[in-house]
C-alpha cells in the first residue's frame, strides 16, 4: 500500500531525542578561576573568583567586567556561549596545583620572594615620599612586605608643590636617602617645573632620587582591564577628574566619601604587580633600590 504524499503522519513525531531543550543538554563544567560564564536567570556574567562553602552548600563567586562580585549556588542554572552548563567543584587536580603554587610560590604582591617569620626591621633613617594617601596605599599594598623587611617607611607630601621644603625638613645626607614619587610627572607640567627645581638644590643629586608616572593620578596607574576598560576614559578640562571617572563607572560621587569610597574599589581590583602599569612599577621599583642600597 502506497504511502499518500499528503500523509502528515508518515514519520513518528515521537522518534529521535525531541525532550532536548532549544539550548542543548546541561554539561557539567568545574568552576575554575577565570571562567568566564553567565547566570542564567539574572544574566549577570562573570569569571569565577573562587568556590566556597558557605551554609552548608558550595557557592562561586563571580565578577564582572566592573569589578563587582557576586555570590550564586554552585551547580546548575549557568551559561558558557549560550549553551548551559552545571558547574561543579574545581577538580582535584587544579586545587592541588593551586595548594602548590601558594605554598612553593611564596611570593609578595610585588613578586619578590617571601620571607615567612620575617619581623619588621626596625625603620631605617631612608624614607619614600608620596603626594597622598591614594598613592601610600597603593604602594602598601604592592610592596608593603617588602618595604617592611628592608625597615623603609613611606610618608605623605600632601602634595608636591613645597617639595623643596620637605627635601629641606628632611635634611637627606649619608644613610638617610629620600625617594620621592610624584603624579603626572610629565614635560611642560607644574610637576616638571617643581621637580627642576628641586634637583638643583644642593646635595639632592647624590642623596635624593625623584621619580614619577606620567598618569593624571595613581588611580590611572591601575590596569584599565581590572575595571572592565580597554583605556582609561578621557575626562573634559574643567571637569574634575576622579569625578568624571566615578560618573563613567556609575558610582557615587557627590562627596568626599563618595570617592574614597570609589578608591577603595579600584584598590580592591589590585591583587599584584601585574595589575598595574609599568610606568609606575619601574619608579617605585627604582625607587626602593635607591633608599634600600648598601652604605646609601
Amino acid at each position: 500500500m502506497s504511502v499518500s504524499p499528503t500523509d502528515r503522519y508518515r514519520d513518528d513525531v515521537l522518534s529521535g531525542d525531541w525532550r532536548v531543550p532549544p539550548r542543548g543538554r546541561s554539561v557539567e563544567v568545574p568552576a575554575e578561576r577565570g571562567l568566564v560564564v553567565e547566570e542564567a536567570e539574572t544574566g549577570w556574567c562573570g569569571a569565577v573568583l573562587r568556590v566556597e562553602k558557605a551554609g552548608g552548600m558550595h557557592v562561586v563567586h563571580l565578577e564582572d567586567r566592573r569589578a563587582r562580585t557576586r555570590a550564586f549556588p554552585l551547580g546548575p542554572g549557568f551559561l558558557i556561549d549560550g549553551k548551559p552548563v552545571v558547574l561543579t567543584p574545581p577538580k582535584a587536580s587544579a586545587l592541588a596545583a593551586v595548594a602548590a603554587a601558594r605554598s612553593a610560590g611564596s611570593r609578595t604582591a610585588s613578586g619578590s620572594v617571601a620571607v615567612h617569620g620575617a619581623k619588621a626591621r626596625v625603620a631605617s633613617g631612608s624614607r619614600i615620599y608620596v603626594e597622598g594617601r591614594h598613592d601610600a596605599e597603593l604602594v602598601e599594598k604592592v610592596w608593603g612586605d617588602d618595604l617592611r623587611v628592608e625597615g623603609v617607611v613611606v610618608e605623605l607630601m600632601e602634595g608636591v608643590d613645597d617639595l623643596a621644603g620637605v627635601i629641606a625638613d628632611f635634611s637627606p645626607g649619608p644613610g638617610r636617602r629620600m625617594g620621592v614619587l610624584v603624579d603626572h610627572l610629565v614635560p611642560g607640567t607644574k610637576e616638571a617645573r617643581v621637580v627642576e627645581q628641586a634637583r638643583s638644590l644642593p646635595g639632592v643629586a647624590q642623596h635624593v632620587r625623584i621619580l614619577g608616572h606620567p598618569y593624571v593620578d595613581v588611580w590611572q596607574s591601575v590596569r584599565p582591564e581590572r575595571l572592565g576598560w580597554s583605556s582609561w576614559p578621557v575626562i573634559p578640562r574643567g571637569r574634575p577628574w576622579k569625578h568624571g571617572i566615578c560618573s563613567e563607572l556609575g558610582w557615587p560621587h557627590e562627596t568626599q566619601a563618595d570617592i574614597a569610597s570609589a578608591w577603595k574599589r579600584i584598590l580592591g581590583t589590585v591583587r599584584t604587580y601585574a595589575d598595574l602599569e609599568p610606568a609606575l612599577l619601574a619608579s617605585v621599583e627604582e625607587l626602593i633600590d635607591f633608599v634600600t642600597e648598601p652604605g646609601g
